[in-house]
């Protein structure tokens, strides 16, 4: 078989070679049940299994107290969007208040507008073209804030808030689509963390939600049972039929995390390296390229670059391409380069991409 392609894309990304062939075993049968994982009934006890393991696995990754729900939800984040809102900011004198630092919660923040229309941007990164972050301890979110809202790792701009050690005033609720599982989190210090899959967690389809139960009595009766969070939780993540294949798929990842990789603790060690090699390698480069991320603020996901010139970015994802690199342009929204630096993507990939990298500039900058 074919070696996979350096897959250094922001999204799906890339997934460990022993998931992907667990995978590929389980699209025909998984092997404890001699039934393809594409035609599992979502109502099976083997599923339910799964579903049982999956959080078991998530809260042991995470030390997820009993406090906390877990549960798997469709939509992705986009509908996060909105039913964060709907669910947690109905009362008129609790206005949300948002963190924009880049594309995707700039997108957030607009469909609470169309929720809430009370709620508040309390720092926005336009000015800056996002490149750097707020303080979140000196964000004014206002009185009373029903919670603030941030993406704790903007995978577009390539920018990631540090850990956090302490609580704010206003209960947090995070969407960490892009570096969830990524290293070691303080669950406690959130009244919600979100994250949806083809980053960390495995193919597109499902959408973790790590919510504080407390947050949960202040949902409004009357929502449709589809967009209340209360629903999934007490129907074990199985009230509609759910995306089976994504939720197994998501379950050998962390799997994958706890047994093989050692825990979230080894896994960001593993990323330090990588990212550390590829910044000193876009650094030694010199004004020939430019992060677009101020360094306080460099994610340890997604690095967003340029050559200055989009005919030689489009010259280096070709000469890229030919070392089995694929995965590298940039957002529509800014352009340039990128590379996403997921859990699944290898130190050894890292260094071809690095070498890559020294080699075009020596020859064509």
């Amino acid at each position: 078989m074919k070696a996979n392609a350096l897959n250094f894309s922001g999204g799906p990304g890339a997934l460990p070679a022993g998931v992907l062939e667990q995978t590929r075993e389980a699209i025909v049968a998984v092997p404890e049940t001699g039934i393809s994982v594409l035609g599992m009934s979502h109502r099976s006890d083997w599923f339910r299994a799964i579903l049982d393991e999956a959080e078991q696995n998530l809260r042991a990754l995470m030390n997820i107290s009993d406090d906390y729900a877990v549960t798997f939800l469709q939509g992705g984040s986009s509908l996060q969007f909105a039913m964060i809102p709907m669910n947690f900011a109905a009362h008129p004198s609790m206005p949300p208040a948002y963190v924009v630092s880049g594309y995707w919660s700039g997108k957030a923040a607009a469909e609470a507008a169309k929720v809430v229309p009370g709620r508040s941007v309390a720092w926005d990164g336009r000015d800056t073209g996002y490149r750097q972050l707020p303080e979140l301890d000196e964000v004014e979110t206002g009185p009373g804030a029903a919670y603030l809202h941030y993406v704790s790792n903007e995978t577009v701009e390539g920018v990631q808030f540090p850990d956090r050690d302490a609580a704010l005033a206003a209960p947090m609720i995070a969407d960490m689509s892009s570096d969830f599982l990524s290293k070691p989190c303080r669950t406690d210090l959130f009244s919600m963390i979100y994250a949806h899959a083809q980053k960390n967690l495995g193919p597109a389809g499902v959408t973790v939600a790590v919510i504080r139960r407390a947050l949960l009595e202040r949902v409004p009766d009357g929502l449709p049972a589809i967009l209340d969070y209360r629903t999934h939780v007490s129907h074990g993540s199985n009230y509609n039929t759910p995306p089976v294949f994504a939720i197994y798929v998501l379950t050998l990842i962390t799997r994958w995390l706890r047994f093989e990789i050692g825990g979230l603790q080894a896994m960001q060690r593993i990323n330090a390296r990588k990212a550390q090699r590829l910044y000193d390698t876009l650094d030694r480069l010199g004004d020939a390229v430019r992060v677009h991320a101020r360094p306080r603020w460099r994610s340890q996901m997604n690095v967003a670059f340029s050559f200055g010139d989009a005919r030689l970015d489009n010259a280096f994802v070709e000469a890229a391409r030919e070392r089995n690199i694929v995965g590298l342009e940039g957002h529509r929204s800014i352009g340039g380069l990128r590379a996403s630096l997921y859990n699944a993507v290898t130190e050894p990939a890292v260094d071809t991409l690095c070498d890559a990298l020294s080699e075009f500039s020596r020859q064509r900058v």
